[in-house]
């Protein structure tokens, strides 16, 4: 198994990258963010997964190990695939699927791509007790506060969608959720979402 792969970023594609390492050009599929970040003329550190098919030996690169590690968990999932599994990881980020997953968030997750009802809910029972280990080392907070989280806020996207928000401004995901779990009484059918941002950023000013 090729673990990582260490050279210049000889091209950079939507979808892939060839990497230089030592006159001989590795392509390695990484999501579209990591396509974006990564220069031609760089030289960097890509971890893989190395994926074998009768027809062809695959490589999907990622920055850190945590992202590679959840990307195999995922890929592991019945009706999850490694090109599912990527699109997945560049919807978002690791703590936001991490988030949704452990929220029971049935709503966020079937908007990523390739994901139906029936596979999110999939998703949810193979993974929701099988990331605590991912979890800490990307300082997500413990599956019980999710749990908590997940009964005090409804509907379960829009808190979801809080916690993104926040994320997006700046602040920790042990901020966010802290934020989130603090508004559960206001997050409700029909609250706008510009509203809840506002007070949550009011009460951890006030903090």
């Amino acid at each position: 198994m090729i673990a990582f792969v260490e050279g210049t970023i000889a091209i950079a594609e939507l979808d892939h990258l060839v990497v230089d390492v030592n006159g001989v050009g590795y392509r390695v599929f990484v999501t579209g963010t990591t396509a974006f970040q990564l220069k031609e003329g760089e030289k960097h550190r890509l971890f893989t997964y190395h994926h074998v098919r009768e027809d062809a030996h695959l490589l999907y690169g990622f920055r850190t190990r945590e992202e590679r590690e959840l990307f195999t968990r995922l890929n592991q999932v019945n009706g999850i695939g490694p090109k599912v599994a990527l699109a997945i990881l560049g919807a978002g980020t690791p703590d936001q699927l991490i988030f949704a997953i452990r929220a029971e968030d049935v709503n966020y997750l079937t908007k990523l791509p390739g994901i139906g009802k029936k596979t999110a809910q999939r998703l949810i029972l193979d993974l929701k007790e099988k990331l605590d280990d991912l979890a800490g080392l990307l300082q997500v907070a413990p599956l019980a506060d999710h749990q908590a989280l997940a009964k005090a806020t409804a509907p379960k996207g829009l808190g979801v969608e809080l916690h993104e928000a926040l994320r997006s401004l700046g602040y920790t995901e042990k901020e966010a959720h802290e934020a989130v779990r603090s508004l559960a009484d206001e997050i409700t059918e029909g609250a706008p979402l510009e509203s809840l941002i506002k007070l949550a950023l009011k009460q951890m000013m006030r903090q």
